[in-house]
């Protein structure tokens, strides 16, 4: 044999050597990846497309499904309003300025909700239907419904809405108590709303963020406690829309995001919807949000009343005002203790009292931890209803 015709051989079996690699990794892995899953047999012919979707190897994920799940439940919001503008005719003339004259305009907004019963009760933000002259809801099947205003929560920005009918199809509320930072996060809304003419909603996936994360705005006296932070786009529009686990059950209601340009940059915040559930039946027992009473009045520390009392901190508030015959007087509060904590919340400064309280309802029970004299004491209050 000579030197030319050995190496040819050895080339006839290298190649031959790659190609038996090839179709090996390429059928007889996925023909053992069949048998695995499914424990049957190897079939003779294998349908690729029917087959590997039926175990899992098709685009069907949990996610899929449970978009699949909350879409029939998901609604457009249409929200007119009417709001009072002022059109000065002689505005390029500099002593014409006092002359506006004041208009009003019917606005038009778009948002999304969540069908919760299958009696017609929808939940959505309170920014969306206050002050709204009609309320029109969409369905995903493009069936249109005039709604009535059951009643809003300014403070946590919930609204409920309703609709008329029966055997509607509604969401599974879930729970907010046992998220986990990094588990899957869907949002669903309607962003373009009434300019597209498929009325279904659109969705975006991504993870739990942070959790517990709190806010007050006093400009428009609002609290955000314990709010669910997600990367999952959260577009305008979609407020009120659910945000959900992969089982398809509410886990928030979308509130607002963080951006400078409008759009979302991956900081998007929903509000548990552990709390929601307690606001909205607080809202179709009542119609509005009952206001508690604690009967006492607070302020915060300064550095010369933490030196006059030798306060190592500024951290908590002090009990300024305690009424007669009121929760508190009755609790055994005093005036002149400093509160640090109320039930699980670490009291800083006034805000973090609003915080505190903000979930609760005539008969909640409060658990206070105050600094008294150098001692720490628990003291526990049941709230009352403000008349």
């Amino acid at each position: 044999m000579t030197k030319k015709n050995f190496f040819a051989i050895i080339v006839i079996i290298i190649i031959t050597n790659l190609v038996t690699i090839y179709f090996y990794d390429r059928y007889h892995t996925r023909e053992d990846a069949i048998r695995i899953l499914s424990r049957a047999p190897i079939k003779a012919t294998v349908n690729w497309t029917e087959d590997l979707e039926s175990i899992g190897f098709g685009r069907r994920t949990a996610i899929t499904e449970a978009v699949k799940m909350i879409e029939p439940a998901v609604v457009s919001v249409n929200v007119v309003k009417t709001e009072l503008v002022r059109l000065n005719p002689f505005a390029e003339f500099h002593f014409f300025h006092l002359f506006n004259i004041p208009l009003q305009r019917d606005v038009s907004s778009i948002a999304t909700g969540v069908l919760f019963r299958s009696d017609g009760f929808i939940i959505t933000n309170s920014h969306v239907v206050e002050n709204a002259n009609k309320i029109t809801v969409v369905m995903s099947n493009n069936e249109e419904f005039e709604a009535i205003l059951v009643g809003l929560d300014r403070i946590h920005d919930i609204a409920i809405i309703k609709i008329e009918g029966k055997n509607f199809p509604y969401a599974r509320l879930g729970t907010s108590s046992d998220l986990m930072i990094g588990e899957w996060s869907i949002a669903v809304g309607n962003p373009f709303g009434f300019l597209m003419r498929d009325r279904r909603p659109s969705v975006s996936v991504g993870v739990i963020s942070a959790l517990d994360r709190n806010f007050t705005v006093q400009e428009d006296a609002k609290v955000y406690k314990g709010m669910i932070q997600t990367d999952a786009a959260i577009n305008p529009g979609n407020s009120g829309g659910p945000l959900v686990n992969i089982y398809g059950e509410v886990i928030g209601i979308n509130s607002f995001i963080f951006t400078q340009s409008g759009g979302s940059v991956g900081i998007g915040f929903a509000i548990p919807i552990d709390r929601v559930k307690r606001i909205a039946e607080e809202l179709i027992n009542y119609g509005e949000i009952r206001e508690i009473y604690l009967g006492f009045r607070i302020q915060e520390l300064t550095r010369e009343i933490a030196s006059a009392l030798r306060l190592r901190s500024l951290d908590g508030v002090i009990v300024s005002v305690i009424d007669n015959d009121s929760p508190a007087y009755h609790a055994g509060l005093k005036r002149g203790d400093i509160i640090t904590r109320i039930d699980d919340v670490f009291v800083r400064n006034a805000s973090d009292i609003q915080i505190a309280v903000s979930d609760l309802t005539p008969g909640s029970q409060i658990s206070f931890r105050v600094l008294r004299e150098g001692s720490e004491i628990d003291v526990t209050l049941i709230a009352g209803e403000y008349h």
